[in-house]
Order: C-alpha cells, then sequence, then structure tokens
C-alpha cells in the first residue's frame, strides 16, 4: 500500500508524466531529459530525484554521465507499467517530447555512423587492441553448442569476422550492419576467404527483416556500447531465435574510461552481468553461461569483455 501510494503521488504531475513517458523505451541523461522536457536542469533533477525516492525510477552513475530508467524492482514493476500503458502518446505534449527524443537518437546513430565510417578499414586492429580476439572467439565457438546451426545471425558484423569464424559450423550467416563502409569490406573479406555460405546485408539491428523464431544462433559482438537503445537490440533478438535458440553477447563490464565516448562514440561504458541478467529475462532468454576475459596487457587502461549465453525459452511468446 505505502508503495503504492509513493509511486502514485510521484506520478501525479504533468512534467514527471512526460519523464515516464520518455523512459519508457530508453536509459537516458539529465541533460537528454532536460532538452526534451525544455526546461531547466535543476527543475527536471528535482522531479528525477522525488521520482527516484519513490522507487519509480532507478538512477546509476556510469563514468561521467548518469542515467536515468524506469525501476524494474520487485513490487514496482506492475505499478510502472500500469501507469506507463495508460500514458497516452498521442498527447500534444508528449508527441512533442517524442520528437525530440527521436531527433537525439538520430544524432547518436549519425554520430556512430561517421566513426564507423572513418574507421572501417582498420576496425579489427582497433578492437584487437581492446580486448583478445583470440580467446573471445574459442568461447563463442565453444558456447554455441554442438547441434546444426541451420541459420546463424550476427548483428552489426563490422567487418564479418565473427562470420568467417562461424562459417564451417552454418549452413547459412547473414551479418547486417548499417555501415556501408563496414559491409563493403566484410564483403570483400567473405569473398578473399571463399565463404560462401555467408552473406551481409544492410540493416538497423532494432528490426531485422526477417521472420520471428527463425534463428538458431545469434551473435551482438561489441556492438551494444555503441547502442542508444541496448535493451532493444536484445530484445529483437529473442524475435527472431527459434525456441532454445542462443544469442552470444560479448560486449565490455562497466569501466570508467571517457575517453571512448569521444574518441570512439561509444555510448555505454560497459555493462554489469546483473543489467544483461534483467534485459535478457524481460524477452524471454537465460543466461547459461556468463564469463569474464581481461586484456592480456595491462597498460593502465584495462578493458574486460564480458561474454555470456543467453539461451530463448521454449516457452516464450
Amino acid at each position: 500500500m505505502n508503495q503504492l501510494l509513493l509511486a502514485l503521488r510521484a506520478a501525479g504531475e504533468s512534467t514527471r508524466l512526460r519523464i515516464l513517458a520518455a523512459l519508457k523505451e530508453s536509459e537516458l541523461t539529465v541533460s537528454e531529459l532536460t532538452r526534451i522536457l525544455d526546461q531547466s536542469q535543476p527543475r527536471v533533477s528535482r522531479h528525477l530525484k522525488l521520482m527516484c525516492d519513490s522507487g519509480l525510477l532507478e538512477r546509476y552513475q556510469e563514468g561521467a554521465w548518469v542515467f536515468h530508467r524506469v525501476s524494474d524492482r520487485e513490487g514496482v514493476r506492475d505499478i510502472t507499467r500500469g501507469l506507463m500503458a495508460l500514458i497516452d502518446l498521442s498527447d500534444p505534449a508528449l508527441e512533442r517530447d517524442q520528437k525530440k527524443l527521436r531527433e537525439i537518437r538520430e544524432e547518436k546513430t549519425r554520430l556512430a555512423a561517421r566513426y564507423f565510417s572513418e574507421h572501417a578499414a582498420d576496425w579489427d586492429s582497433l578492437r584487437a587492441r581492446m580486448v583478445s580476439d583470440e580467446a573471445i572467439e574459442r568461447r563463442l565457438l565453444e558456447w554455441a553448442g554442438e547441434e546444426p546451426i541451420d541459420l546463424f545471425l550476427d548483428l552489426g558484423t563490422g567487418t564479418g569476422r565473427i562470420l568467417e569464424i562461424f562459417a564451417p559450423r552454418v549452413r547459412r550467416g547473414v551479418g547486417f550492419d548499417l555501415s556501408r563502409e563496414m559491409l563493403s569490406i566484410a564483403r570483400s573479406k567473405l569473398e578473399n576467404a571463399g565463404i560462401t555460405n555467408c552473406t551481409v546485408r544492410r540493416g538497423d539491428i532494432y528490426s531485422i527483416d526477417l521472420p520471428d523464431n527463425s534463428a538458431d544462433v545469434i551473435t551482438i559482438h561489441q556492438v551494444l556500447h555503441y547502442c542508444d537503445n541496448p535493451e532493444r537490440a536484445i530484445a529483437e533478438s529473442a524475435r527472431l531465435l527459434c525456441p532454445g535458440g542462443r544469442l552470444l553477447l560479448v560486449d565490455f563490464l562497466p569501466h570508467n574510461l571517457e575517453f571512448l565516448r569521444e574518441t570512439h562514440a561509444h555510448q555505454r561504458l560497459g555493462f554489469s552481468p546483473d543489467t544483461i541478467r534483467q534485459w535478457s529475462e524481460r524477452h524471454g532468454l537465460g543466461v547459461v553461461h556468463h564469463e569474464a576475459l581481461a586484456r592480456d596487457v595491462d597498460d593502465g587502461q584495462s578493458l574486460t569483455a564480458g561474454i555470456w549465453t543467453l539461451r530463448r525459452n521454449e516457452l516464450h511468446t
């Protein structure tokens, strides 16, 4: 009763309802919410504090940035979902907010696309300096299982390296990426390697043009930290996977290397195992394996990669 009353009081104001609507599908910083709401930062911060104190929102710091998201804690989850289900996004004020939210996302996408265009040729060498590819690739092949892989998808395929290593194991492999420069390099590498059972396509990893329940194994390798909405990429993978299918996920564990945002277009500074677990469970995926792999050389800017096997629940619809 107390939790419900606290949540209703916190939500019972127009600006705070707008904040809930903006956070419905995104995790946003204070500055992003300030831009969407067109209000001063102190005022927005006061609203956010009240909503966090009530349990409606969760606040977490990632390096110099502070993100806010709708709470998924036990005892609050049903309240927040119920409140958001009642919000009518056709309201003129909310329509304006959603337009600004789309503009922010489009700006992030353009920045990431420009980065990939500028670094496409040397992307493999950049990635190699961040984490041991050999150890990760060995673990990915191992955790993919022994079952035949009819359709294999690599979301955010980049230079197509993951398609290369999986080609001997799959009947058909498809890599998706938005960067035409990356796709050009990937096609060239596959052709030079004589790989004919794998292809690449231009596509948004949030919206893959394939039917539900169609893929046996999906990989998302060092891609989520570029996404403005990483959970959405996991949700799309869950939609694509056959019951019992596997999502093999590789990304950095939490770190504080702020320069990666400025020089390498990273949106997020890694992901905790608990965050990955929560996102996965929301979309019918269970964590089968998790392991942390550190860099081979500790040069004071060490990055640790997290590797997960997520399995699609047989009963999830």
